[in-house]
Parts: structure tokens; sequence; C-alpha cells
């Protein structure tokens, strides 16, 4: 099985453009057929809201996000996307040999500029990648294409500007093929180094990315201890609890505060405790002795604690892959916050974008949501709002 290499950093061109961002990361998101979506794009900020009612599209965006980091971190696309026909569009006929698929895509920005990456990606009969471009200022650097469908393999044709113009080769069809070209791609011209440059800039902006939503169901009782890592349903909050309140003092007391602002009745602070039998508990303590189970508190209350809890951390505490090899300056992590405003009140809903703002201003996370009425953002600053509303 063929596994991607580690991505190197992103090679800067000789000026680099003030105006473009240090740190690679996804600027454009693109369903050209996705479930729902068709001829769509999304313009992603630091902080994107993506509003609408229920069955706009909302969580099908994010998904595709989603696969798309899976894909950029070197996982087969079964892994990606495990219910493919799922999404293919409600309309889409299938063609003489019985085929149907989607086609998605994104944009990222960085040292080497804006990079485009377009996907399709053939569901039934069999899942399999069809089709893959990345580009950048026009220029195609890698192109693939299914030329025989017997074959579990699609031709690629990458970007060399040398002797040879164009360097062909086949590369698997369940995994994304920008990912794999520095298995493939030696770097010694210069056009095969704007093809890595670009490459892994794609792969750097994918890579870290968390996607959450956080169930209360599973945060009300005590939890097995584990890796102290969250997962993305949050079930573990309090075993997340019980390592960040000794690890880390300053950003535990930034939780308290944000519970304090959230949470109904005094909060003085947010405790864990290891149990006998192995187990973690988390409680508020309202003072005086007085503590609250988390199993006490209202289901907004938990969903509030727990995007807080993902906001005030970073990729050491999140179950995510980031990019080992890249040093921290340059990478960025995305939090993918489906149901951001589910079950908040109006107080927590400020609260809550108040604290992602300030997180994603000072560039490190950035944060693309899903809400259902995208005026609670109005008064945050920074916020960029897409609304998915069809009439």
């Amino acid at each position: 099985m063929t596994q991607p290499a580690p991505p190197t950093v992103p090679v800067p061109p000789d000026h680099p453009d003030p105006d473009r961002p240090d740190r690679p990361c996804v600027t454009e998101l693109r369903l050209a057929a996705f479930t729902t979506h068709r001829r769509a794009a999304f313009p992603l900020g630091p902080f994107t809201l993506l509003a609408g009612r229920s069955g706009s599209g909302k969580t099908s965006a994010l998904r595709a996000y989603e696969a798309l980091a899976r894909l950029g971190g070197g996982a087969e696309l079964g892994a990606a996307f495990p219910d493919p026909v799922a999404c293919v569009p409600e309309r889409a006929r299938p063609d003489a040999q019985r085929r149907r698929g989607f086609r998605i895509g994104c944009t990222a920005d960085g040292p080497a500029g804006p990079v485009r990456l377009d996907v399709a990606v053939q569901a039934e009969p069999e899942l399999r990648v069809v089709g893959e471009r990345l580009t950048a200022d026009g220029l195609i650097l890698l192109e693939t294409a299914l030329r025989d469908p017997g074959k579990r393999a699609v031709q690629a044709a990458w970007h060399t500007a040398g002797p040879t113009p164009v360097t062909r080769g086949p590369l698997p069809d369940d995994r994304l093929g920008t990912a794999l070209l520095p298995l493939r791609v030696a770097g010694t011209t210069l056009g095969q180094r704007r093809v890595l440059a670009a490459a892994e800039q794609m792969v750097v902006a994918l890579r870290s990315a968390f996607a959450c939503d956080p169930q209360p169901a599973l945060m009300r009782g005590p939890v097995q201890a584990g890796s102290g890592r969250l997962l993305g349903g949050c079930g573990n909050l309090a075993d997340v609890l019980w390592r960040t309140r000794t690890e880390c003092g300053r950003r535990h007391a930034q939780f308290v505060a944000a519970a304090r602002s959230g949470c109904a009745g005094p909060v003085t602070d947010v405790l864990a405790r290891l149990n006998d039998d192995g187990t973690v508990a988390a409680a508020v303590d309202r003072g005086n002795g007085l503590h609250t189970d988390l199993g006490r508190l209202g289901h907004g209350e938990l969903r509030y604690l727990a995007f807080a809890l993902v906001l005030l951390t970073g990729p050491g505490v999140l179950e995510v892959d980031p990019a080992g090899e890249v040093p921290a300056a340059l990478q960025t992590l995305t939090i993918l916050a489906d149901g951001f405003d589910r079950g908040l009140d109006p107080r927590q809903q400020r609260q809550l974008l108040g604290l992602a703002a300030r997180m994603c201003r000072r560039g490190h996370i950035r944060l693309v949501g899903a809400v259902g009425d995208g005026s609670c953002a109005e008064g945050t600053e920074g916020v960029t709002v897409v609304h998915l509303d069809r009439d």
C-alpha cells in the first residue's frame, strides 16, 4: 500500500508577498456536485459561519471539508467517504456503464500563493478517484484521469519544466494524488520544485482539521481515563479536563472564565477527579463546598463548555493528525464545528462567538461553523457569514 511522504515546509518564493498568509490555510471550499450542492463555492476566512435552515447543506459542506482533510493526510477514499453514494447529487443519472459520482475541491493560500485542488470521485459501481487537478496561477501542476477502468490506477501528469515539460506515470485510484507527489517528484527542476511547494502547501493546509459536534448525552457520566485527547463528540470531556487542569494552569483558568460567562449560577472552578475504578468525573465548583456534576448541567451548557475547551486547546489536546514534520509556527488548526449554535441561549451564543473570534485572530486557529441563523454573529468582529438558504 502506497503511503504519502511526510510533508515538508512549503518552499516560499524568492520574494515573498507580504499579503500572503505565512501559514497555509484553506480559503475556499468548492462543491461542484456534492449531495444537494451544485456549482457552489464558499469563501472561508479565519472565522466562517455557514448559515441556513435545516436541509440547506451546512453539514454536508463540513463533511466535504473533513473528507478533503482526511485525503490530504493520506487516508484512503473509503475512510474519507464511508457512505459515498450519499455524496452523489440527488438527481444525478448513471451513465451507460452505471457510473455516478461527485466533485469537490478547495483553494489553499500560503507562501506558494493560491493553489486550487479539484477532485472527481466515482461512487458507483465502485469507489475510486477518476480525476484530479492541482493548479496555481492558471498553470496545471498535476492532472490525473482514469484511462483504463480495468486497472486500479489513474494516469497522472505533473509539471516538470525541464527537458521534458511533463512527467507521466500511474498513481493509485484510491488516494489523493496531491498527497503522494513528494514520493514521485524529485524536485530537481524549477518546475518540479513549484509542484512540490504547491502540493505540500495544500497538504499542510488540509491536514490539521478537527471535526466537532459535542454530544451532551455522552458527556454526563464518568468516563474511562485515556489519552486525554478530546474526541469529536466530546464524550471524554472529563478525561481531557483532568489532563488540562493538571498540565496547564493558565489555559484552565481561561476555560473557567469562559464557563463563568456561559453557565448558569456561580462558577469558581471546573474540577476533575480520578475515581478508584479508573474513571474520571468532572464537576462545576460553585464555591462554599458545593459541586455540580456535569450530568446535572443543561444540554446547552455542556455544548458550550465543550466548544470553549476546543477553542482554548490545540492539536496536542484534540484528536487530530497534525503535520508533525512542519514547525508549529507554520501550521493552522481548523475546527469544523457542526451545530455551533445548537442548544445555546443568546448569552451563550454571544460569549462563544466572542471567544472564537479572539482565538481566530491569533492566527493559529481557524473555525468553520454551521449555524441556523447568521444574525447571531451581528456585532462580532471578524466573522464571515455565508448564507446557504435556497429560494
